[in-house]
């Protein structure tokens, strides 16, 4: 794997998942990413132990942290102490990139704001994730991801069920703030570039709004245009194109069919499913047939499909020239043979020896999956950080300790 952020050194200011996935995605890629987390009692997210309906063990492998948080430096610092500050000061002025989710008013208490990195490394690439952006009268405003990118940017209404008389929760623990950590990583990586060509290092700002409202930008665009807002179709409204729907399988696992040009692959999918009569019925010849008749054809590929169990379809269907899936839960995903052959999924060894499974960064170079290393303990580079980085006596170090200002 070529290792594109190597000799890069990023400095986090954050908790949560939005920003640091951001710096895991760095690590990943090759960077050297210091954590700065407050000293008395680390990242917030050490203490979650519940997301959803599923609650962790409280084992030494915390799943969601180490999702966001791999491969990183950890150091505890009380940024509210005026050594804390001169210490993540002599860190920024060895570092590419600051990286922070706090607040303004938060990053002016602590002395953290864009004046203040920048007062001691002027190339330093300053990094802002935010819920609703950086100006405008909510710019002082906390948010998830569950509120800028799922509610205010219009995900959750274009996903709500029309039979549903509610809003349905995001899909995943982190669901918006993995993307906005993705889109987070690529703006650095474009600073970082423009820096290099001009000597220039930018402010970058990314919001969990605007990731959404990108994340929905076609169906902004239409909607706009038509004057009406997007939504979903009711369960089981026929479009027109049988071939582009979802089937029950005899085990009820699901599939989807997305053939958009429908009677272009009906006679192919009447041969893998074993309906080769239908080719010629007067009810399907013609696109025009087809569209008028789709109930009548899915009704009839739905009891066909539930005939035979997912494994015997995805058999039957893996030589058919249009387009289809099976639905799969977060647990099958892992398995699949083409995340397999592209290693979309690696594994982290935790500090006993253990491996588990983490999701790869999905930009791969070279053809290769980026590597990752676990997410460190809290303030297990502590020490290290301020004798072998920064070259401070352990002497001094011990009295920071007993100051309460470094872990």
């Amino acid at each position: 794997m070529t290792a594109v952020m190597q000799g890069i050194r990023v400095l986090e200011v954050a908790e949560h998942t939005f920003v640091p996935a951001a710096s895991a995605i760095l690590s990943d890629w090759g960077a050297d990413v210091i954590k700065i987390e407050p000293a008395e009692r680390g990242d917030a997210m050490r203490g979650i132990m519940s997301s959803g309906n599923m609650r962790l063990d409280g084992g030494a492998w915390h799943p969601l942290l180490q999702h966001s948080n791999r491969g990183k430096r950890s150091i505890g610092l009380d940024l509210s102490t005026a050594e804390g500050v001169d210490i993540l000061y002599k860190l920024a002025a060895t570092c590419d990139v600051f990286l922070t989710n706090k607040l303004p008013a938060v990053r002016s208490k602590l002395r953290i704001d864009v004046e203040d990195i920048r007062a001691v490394n002027d190339k330093i690439v300053y990094v802002r994730g935010t819920g609703f952006g950086s100006r405008g009268p909510e710019a002082d405003r906390g948010g998830y991801d569950v509120l800028g990118y799922w509610c205010r940017a219009g995900v959750a209404y274009g996903a709500k069920p029309v039979e549903l008389d509610a809003i349905t929760a995001q899909p995943a623990p982190a669901y918006g703030d993995s993307i906005g950590a993705m889109t987070i990583a690529g703006g650095i990586s474009a600073a970082l570039l423009h820096r290099e060509r001009t000597g220039e290092a930018p402010i970058v700002d990314v919001s969990l709004l605007a990731t959404g409202m990108w994340a929905m930008g076609a169906a902004i665009a239409l909607s706009h245009e038509v004057n009406s807002p997007w939504g979903q179709f009711p369960v089981g409204t026929d479009v027109g194109n049988p071939l582009t729907a979802s089937y029950r399988t005899s085990d009820g696992h699901w599939l989807q069919l997305a053939c958009l040009q429908g009677f272009h692959y009906w006679a192919d999918a009447c041969r893998v499913t074993g309906l080769s009569e239908l080719v010629d019925d007067e009810r399907f010849a013609d696109p025009e047939t087809l569209a008028a008749n789709s109930p009548t054809a899915r009704a009839i590929l739905a009891e066909r499909f539930a005939t035979a169990p997912m494994d015997e379809w995805k058999q039957r269907l893996a030589d058919f020239r249009g387009q289809w899936s099976p639905v799969q839960d977060p647990i099958e995903v892992k398995s699949d043979p083409q995340v397999v052959a592209n290693g979309y999924i690696v594994e982290a060894e935790s500090s006993s020896g253990d491996k588990h499974p983490l999701v790869a960064t999905p930009v791969q170079f070279d053809q290769t999956p980026s590597p990752t290393r676990r997410a460190p303990d809290f303030n297990e580079h502590g020490d290290a950080i301020l004798t072998d980085d920064l070259g401070m006596d352990w002497d001094d170090v011990i009295e920071l300790k007993v100051k309460g200002v470094v872990a």
